[in-house]
Protein backbone atom coordinates (compact mmCIF):
# COMPACT_ATOMS: atom_id res chain seq x y z
CA UNK A 1 0.00 0.00 0.00
CA UNK A 2 1.37 3.28 -0.72
CA UNK A 3 1.45 5.71 2.36
CA UNK A 4 0.44 9.23 2.58
CA UNK A 5 2.95 12.01 3.23
CA UNK A 6 3.88 10.66 7.10
CA UNK A 7 2.90 13.09 10.20
CA UNK A 8 5.27 11.62 12.68
CA UNK A 9 4.67 9.96 16.03
CA UNK A 10 1.12 9.83 17.15
CA UNK A 11 -0.24 13.10 17.39
CA UNK A 12 -3.67 13.52 16.45
CA UNK A 13 -5.15 16.61 14.46
CA UNK A 14 -8.92 16.01 15.42
CA UNK A 15 -11.10 18.30 13.52
CA UNK A 16 -14.08 19.08 15.76
CA UNK A 17 -15.79 22.52 15.89
CA UNK A 18 -17.45 23.20 19.49
CA UNK A 19 -20.82 20.84 18.80
CA UNK A 20 -18.62 18.00 18.25
CA UNK A 21 -19.76 16.73 21.83
CA UNK A 22 -16.30 15.67 23.03
CA UNK A 23 -17.47 15.54 26.85
CA UNK A 24 -15.15 17.94 29.25
CA UNK A 25 -13.76 14.94 30.86
CA UNK A 26 -12.28 13.25 27.98
CA UNK A 27 -9.34 16.38 27.87
CA UNK A 28 -10.06 15.96 23.80
CA UNK A 29 -6.97 18.51 23.27
CA UNK A 30 -9.11 19.38 19.97
CA UNK A 31 -8.06 22.07 17.34
CA UNK A 32 -10.57 23.25 15.25
CA UNK A 33 -9.40 23.31 11.74
CA UNK A 34 -10.97 24.78 8.46
CA UNK A 35 -9.51 25.45 5.13
CA UNK A 36 -9.73 22.33 2.08
CA UNK A 37 -8.29 18.54 3.24
CA UNK A 38 -5.17 18.53 4.06
CA UNK A 39 -2.44 16.35 2.52
CA UNK A 40 -1.32 15.09 5.80
CA UNK A 41 -4.42 14.37 7.10
CA UNK A 42 -7.17 11.76 7.19
CA UNK A 43 -10.87 12.95 7.47
CA UNK A 44 -14.08 11.30 8.96
CA UNK A 45 -17.36 12.86 8.78
CA UNK A 46 -20.29 10.53 10.05
CA UNK A 47 -23.52 10.43 8.17
CA UNK A 48 -25.68 8.46 11.30
CA UNK A 49 -26.39 5.03 11.60
CA UNK A 50 -23.56 3.18 10.51
CA UNK A 51 -22.40 5.28 7.50
CA UNK A 52 -19.18 7.19 7.25
CA UNK A 53 -16.74 8.91 4.94
CA UNK A 54 -13.10 8.31 5.13
CA UNK A 55 -10.68 10.83 2.81
CA UNK A 56 -7.39 11.21 2.66
CA UNK A 57 -5.26 12.99 0.11
CA UNK A 58 -2.58 10.05 -1.96
CA UNK A 59 1.23 10.56 -1.73
CA UNK A 60 1.68 9.49 -4.84
CA UNK A 61 -0.34 11.54 -7.49
CA UNK A 62 -1.94 13.86 -4.90
CA UNK A 63 -5.48 12.47 -6.14
CA UNK A 64 -7.78 12.26 -2.70
CA UNK A 65 -9.09 8.87 -2.11
CA UNK A 66 -12.28 8.30 -0.29
CA UNK A 67 -14.44 5.12 1.25
CA UNK A 68 -17.44 5.12 2.27
CA UNK A 69 -18.86 2.22 4.77
CA UNK A 70 -22.20 1.90 4.94
CA UNK A 71 -23.35 5.46 3.33
CA UNK A 72 -27.01 6.04 4.39
CA UNK A 73 -28.31 9.65 4.20
CA UNK A 74 -31.67 9.42 3.22
CA UNK A 75 -33.27 8.74 6.73
CA UNK A 76 -36.19 7.69 6.01
CA UNK A 77 -39.62 7.38 8.39
CA UNK A 78 -40.28 3.54 8.37
CA UNK A 79 -40.49 1.19 11.35
CA UNK A 80 -41.20 2.05 14.54
CA UNK A 81 -43.57 6.11 14.91
CA UNK A 82 -41.59 6.32 18.49
CA UNK A 83 -38.58 7.33 16.65
CA UNK A 84 -40.51 9.82 13.89
CA UNK A 85 -40.14 13.35 14.61
CA UNK A 86 -43.51 14.82 14.32
CA UNK A 87 -42.59 17.69 13.17
CA UNK A 88 -40.79 15.41 9.87
CA UNK A 89 -43.40 16.21 7.24
CA UNK A 90 -41.85 13.23 5.00
CA UNK A 91 -43.85 10.12 4.10
CA UNK A 92 -44.26 7.20 6.54
CA UNK A 93 -43.31 3.84 4.82
CA UNK A 94 -44.37 0.94 6.40
CA UNK A 95 -41.89 -2.88 5.77
CA UNK A 96 -44.52 -3.60 1.93
CA UNK A 97 -43.12 0.04 0.80
CA UNK A 98 -40.60 0.47 -1.58
CA UNK A 99 -38.03 3.26 -0.62
CA UNK A 100 -35.86 5.88 -2.88
CA UNK A 101 -33.05 7.77 -1.77
CA UNK A 102 -33.28 11.55 -1.23
CA UNK A 103 -31.17 11.98 -4.62
CA UNK A 104 -30.93 16.37 -3.14
CA UNK A 105 -29.22 15.26 0.42
CA UNK A 106 -26.84 12.75 -1.50
CA UNK A 107 -25.50 15.01 -4.30
CA UNK A 108 -25.10 17.76 -1.74
CA UNK A 109 -22.88 15.78 0.55
CA UNK A 110 -21.06 13.17 -1.50
CA UNK A 111 -19.35 14.23 -5.02
CA UNK A 112 -16.86 11.46 -5.46
CA UNK A 113 -16.31 7.48 -3.57
CA UNK A 114 -13.73 5.27 -4.92
CA UNK A 115 -14.95 2.28 -2.21
CA UNK A 116 -18.23 1.71 -0.52
CA UNK A 117 -18.14 -1.17 1.85
CA UNK A 118 -21.36 -2.56 2.80
CA UNK A 119 -21.13 -4.24 6.10
CA UNK A 120 -24.81 -6.10 5.84
CA UNK A 121 -27.91 -5.35 3.38
CA UNK A 122 -30.20 -3.83 5.41
CA UNK A 123 -31.97 -0.52 4.44
CA UNK A 124 -30.09 1.23 6.93
CA UNK A 125 -26.91 0.48 5.28
CA UNK A 126 -27.31 -0.86 1.82
CA UNK A 127 -30.71 1.55 0.35
CA UNK A 128 -28.53 4.78 -0.67
CA UNK A 129 -25.49 2.63 -2.35
CA UNK A 130 -26.97 1.69 -5.64
CA UNK A 131 -27.53 5.60 -6.31
CA UNK A 132 -23.68 6.34 -4.80
CA UNK A 133 -22.67 3.38 -6.82
CA UNK A 134 -24.11 5.25 -10.13
CA UNK A 135 -23.16 8.32 -9.27
CA UNK A 136 -19.54 8.10 -7.99
CA UNK A 137 -18.56 5.13 -10.08
CA UNK A 138 -17.49 3.57 -6.97
CA UNK A 139 -15.97 -0.14 -6.43
CA UNK A 140 -18.78 -1.54 -4.18
CA UNK A 141 -17.75 -4.91 -1.62
CA UNK A 142 -20.21 -6.79 0.38
CA UNK A 143 -20.97 -10.09 0.56
CA UNK A 144 -23.26 -12.04 -1.87
CA UNK A 145 -26.93 -10.80 -1.36
CA UNK A 146 -25.49 -6.85 -0.82
CA UNK A 147 -23.84 -7.26 -4.67
CA UNK A 148 -27.11 -9.40 -5.87
CA UNK A 149 -29.11 -5.95 -4.73
CA UNK A 150 -26.31 -3.83 -6.79
CA UNK A 151 -27.31 -5.95 -9.78
CA UNK A 152 -30.95 -5.25 -8.92
CA UNK A 153 -30.03 -1.68 -9.65
CA UNK A 154 -27.89 -2.14 -12.57
CA UNK A 155 -24.66 -1.20 -10.51
CA UNK A 156 -22.10 -2.95 -13.14
CA UNK A 157 -20.00 -6.27 -12.36
CA UNK A 158 -16.72 -3.89 -13.38
CA UNK A 159 -17.94 -2.04 -10.00
CA UNK A 160 -18.83 -4.99 -7.91
CA UNK A 161 -16.31 -7.47 -5.57
CA UNK A 162 -18.48 -10.13 -3.73
CA UNK A 163 -17.03 -11.29 -0.35
CA UNK A 164 -17.82 -13.54 2.27
CA UNK A 165 -14.72 -12.29 5.09
CA UNK A 166 -11.33 -13.28 5.62
CA UNK A 167 -10.30 -11.75 2.23
CA UNK A 168 -7.43 -9.26 2.71
CA UNK A 169 -7.20 -6.91 -0.64
CA UNK A 170 -4.26 -4.49 -1.56
CA UNK A 171 -5.82 -1.37 -3.45
CA UNK A 172 -2.67 0.91 -3.55
CA UNK A 173 -3.18 3.49 -1.50
CA UNK A 174 -6.19 1.72 0.21
CA UNK A 175 -6.06 -1.86 1.64
CA UNK A 176 -9.46 -3.62 3.26
CA UNK A 177 -9.73 -6.80 5.42
CA UNK A 178 -13.13 -8.34 5.04
CA UNK A 179 -13.54 -9.31 8.83
CA UNK A 180 -16.67 -12.17 9.48
CA UNK A 181 -19.19 -10.77 11.74
CA UNK A 182 -22.31 -11.08 13.70
CA UNK A 183 -25.57 -8.82 13.63
CA UNK A 184 -26.89 -7.38 16.79
CA UNK A 185 -28.91 -9.73 19.16
CA UNK A 186 -32.29 -7.73 18.72
CA UNK A 187 -35.45 -8.62 19.82
CA UNK A 188 -34.25 -10.34 23.36
CA UNK A 189 -31.60 -12.08 21.40
CA UNK A 190 -34.42 -13.93 19.54
CA UNK A 191 -33.39 -11.58 16.59
CA UNK A 192 -32.33 -15.00 13.29
CA UNK A 193 -31.91 -13.87 9.92
CA UNK A 194 -30.80 -16.40 6.78
CA UNK A 195 -32.90 -15.20 4.31
CA UNK A 196 -30.78 -13.87 1.25
CA UNK A 197 -31.47 -11.58 -2.18
CA UNK A 198 -30.64 -14.18 -4.32
CA UNK A 199 -28.82 -12.92 -8.08
CA UNK A 200 -31.45 -11.96 -10.52
CA UNK A 201 -33.71 -9.89 -8.16
CA UNK A 202 -35.18 -6.86 -9.96
CA UNK A 203 -36.22 -3.39 -8.43
CA UNK A 204 -37.80 -1.92 -7.30
CA UNK A 205 -36.93 -4.06 -4.00
CA UNK A 206 -39.51 -3.32 -0.63
CA UNK A 207 -38.46 -2.72 2.67
CA UNK A 208 -38.91 -6.11 3.40
CA UNK A 209 -36.41 -7.56 0.74
CA UNK A 210 -33.67 -5.35 2.31
CA UNK A 211 -32.50 -8.60 4.08
CA UNK A 212 -29.06 -9.00 6.19
CA UNK A 213 -27.73 -11.59 3.95
CA UNK A 214 -24.86 -11.96 6.57
CA UNK A 215 -22.96 -9.42 8.50
CA UNK A 216 -19.20 -8.10 7.61
CA UNK A 217 -16.84 -5.41 9.86
CA UNK A 218 -13.90 -4.10 7.82
CA UNK A 219 -10.25 -3.46 8.67
CA UNK A 220 -9.47 -0.27 6.38
CA UNK A 221 -5.47 0.62 5.92
CA UNK A 222 -5.49 4.31 4.94
CA UNK A 223 -3.42 7.38 5.46
CA UNK A 224 -0.94 4.90 7.42
CA UNK A 225 -3.81 4.52 10.02
CA UNK A 226 -6.17 1.14 10.52
CA UNK A 227 -9.34 1.97 11.25
CA UNK A 228 -11.70 -0.70 12.29
CA UNK A 229 -15.13 -0.70 12.01
CA UNK A 230 -18.51 -2.10 12.81
CA UNK A 231 -22.14 -1.95 11.27
CA UNK A 232 -23.73 -4.08 14.35
CA UNK A 233 -23.81 -4.40 17.86
CA UNK A 234 -21.63 -7.62 17.77
CA UNK A 235 -18.56 -9.63 17.12
CA UNK A 236 -16.91 -12.79 16.53
CA UNK A 237 -14.01 -12.76 19.09
CA UNK A 238 -11.88 -15.01 17.50
CA UNK A 239 -11.82 -13.08 14.29
CA UNK A 240 -10.89 -9.96 15.51
CA UNK A 241 -7.67 -11.46 17.94
CA UNK A 242 -4.59 -9.76 16.73
CA UNK A 243 -6.13 -6.84 15.06
CA UNK A 244 -4.49 -3.59 16.89
CA UNK A 245 -6.25 -0.63 14.95
CA UNK A 246 -5.74 2.66 16.25
CA UNK A 247 -9.42 3.89 15.42
CA UNK A 248 -12.25 1.68 15.86
CA UNK A 249 -15.74 2.70 15.43
CA UNK A 250 -17.12 0.87 17.34
CA UNK A 251 -21.28 0.03 17.82
CA UNK A 252 -23.29 1.97 20.57
CA UNK A 253 -26.76 1.29 20.35
CA UNK A 254 -28.52 -0.90 23.64
CA UNK A 255 -28.46 -3.92 21.74
CA UNK A 256 -24.53 -4.12 23.10
CA UNK A 257 -25.75 -4.68 26.04
CA UNK A 258 -27.04 -8.08 25.18
CA UNK A 259 -23.70 -9.62 24.67
CA UNK A 260 -21.29 -10.77 27.54
CA UNK A 261 -18.88 -7.98 28.49
CA UNK A 262 -19.64 -6.68 24.99
CA UNK A 263 -17.43 -3.31 25.90
CA UNK A 264 -14.34 -4.59 27.88
CA UNK A 265 -14.15 -7.95 25.77
CA UNK A 266 -13.75 -5.19 22.63
CA UNK A 267 -11.44 -3.04 24.10
CA UNK A 268 -8.86 -5.63 25.62
CA UNK A 269 -9.20 -8.01 21.95
CA UNK A 270 -8.75 -4.49 20.30
CA UNK A 271 -5.38 -3.96 22.38
CA UNK A 272 -6.83 -0.92 23.59
CA UNK A 273 -7.24 1.55 20.56
CA UNK A 274 -5.93 5.02 20.83
CA UNK A 275 -9.18 6.85 19.44
CA UNK A 276 -12.96 5.09 19.95
CA UNK A 277 -15.57 6.93 17.95
CA UNK A 278 -19.08 5.13 18.83
CA UNK A 279 -21.37 4.62 15.75
CA UNK A 280 -24.70 3.24 14.97
CA UNK A 281 -25.90 4.77 17.79
CA UNK A 282 -28.18 7.81 16.23
CA UNK A 283 -32.20 8.22 15.87
CA UNK A 284 -31.57 7.26 11.61
CA UNK A 285 -35.21 7.62 11.06
CA UNK A 286 -35.19 11.71 11.88
CA UNK A 287 -33.75 13.99 9.38
CA UNK A 288 -30.66 15.54 9.94
CA UNK A 289 -31.04 18.63 12.15
CA UNK A 290 -33.91 17.36 13.60
CA UNK A 291 -33.96 17.60 17.65
CA UNK A 292 -34.04 13.82 18.20
CA UNK A 293 -31.62 12.96 15.42
CA UNK A 294 -29.06 12.38 18.34
CA UNK A 295 -29.53 9.42 20.88
CA UNK A 296 -27.71 11.77 23.67
CA UNK A 297 -28.59 8.77 26.26
CA UNK A 298 -27.62 5.70 24.52
CA UNK A 299 -24.10 7.92 24.03
CA UNK A 300 -23.49 8.88 27.70
CA UNK A 301 -24.21 5.32 28.75
CA UNK A 302 -21.05 3.68 26.15
CA UNK A 303 -19.09 6.62 26.59
CA UNK A 304 -19.09 5.63 30.69
CA UNK A 305 -18.59 1.84 29.30
CA UNK A 306 -15.40 2.71 27.19
CA UNK A 307 -14.04 5.18 30.02
CA UNK A 308 -13.74 2.35 32.44
CA UNK A 309 -12.60 -0.16 29.79
CA UNK A 310 -9.93 1.83 28.70
CA UNK A 311 -9.24 4.99 30.12
CA UNK A 312 -6.41 5.78 27.82
CA UNK A 313 -8.50 5.88 24.65
CA UNK A 314 -9.74 9.31 23.12
CA UNK A 315 -13.40 9.13 23.01
CA UNK A 316 -14.73 11.18 19.73
CA UNK A 317 -18.35 11.62 19.56
CA UNK A 318 -18.96 12.50 16.20
CA UNK A 319 -21.79 14.48 14.28
CA UNK A 320 -23.31 14.61 11.38
CA UNK A 321 -21.78 15.28 8.58
CA UNK A 322 -19.00 17.12 10.53
CA UNK A 323 -15.30 16.43 9.44
CA UNK A 324 -13.04 14.86 11.77
CA UNK A 325 -9.20 15.11 11.05
CA UNK A 326 -6.27 12.77 12.06
CA UNK A 327 -2.85 13.40 11.37
CA UNK A 328 -1.19 11.16 8.51
CA UNK A 329 1.50 8.73 9.87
Amino acid sequence: MKRLNAAGGVALLVLVVMSLGCYPSESPETEAVSGPLRDDSLTFRYFGAAGWEMSAVTEASGDTVVVLVDPYLTRAKYGSPDSWDPTDTRPNYTRADTLFSDVDVINEQIDQADFILVQHAHPDHVMDVPYIAHRTGAVVIGHETTINIMRAYGVPDIQLITVRGGEDYDFGDVSIRVIPSLHSPLSDKRYYQSRVVEQGATRPLRISQLVEGGSLMFLVRIAGHDVLTMGSMNFVERQIEGLRPDIALIGAAPSHLEIYEYTPRLMRVLGFPEVVMPTHADNFQAPYGSTIAYRTEWIEAFSAEVREASPDSRLIIPRHLEPIRFLAR
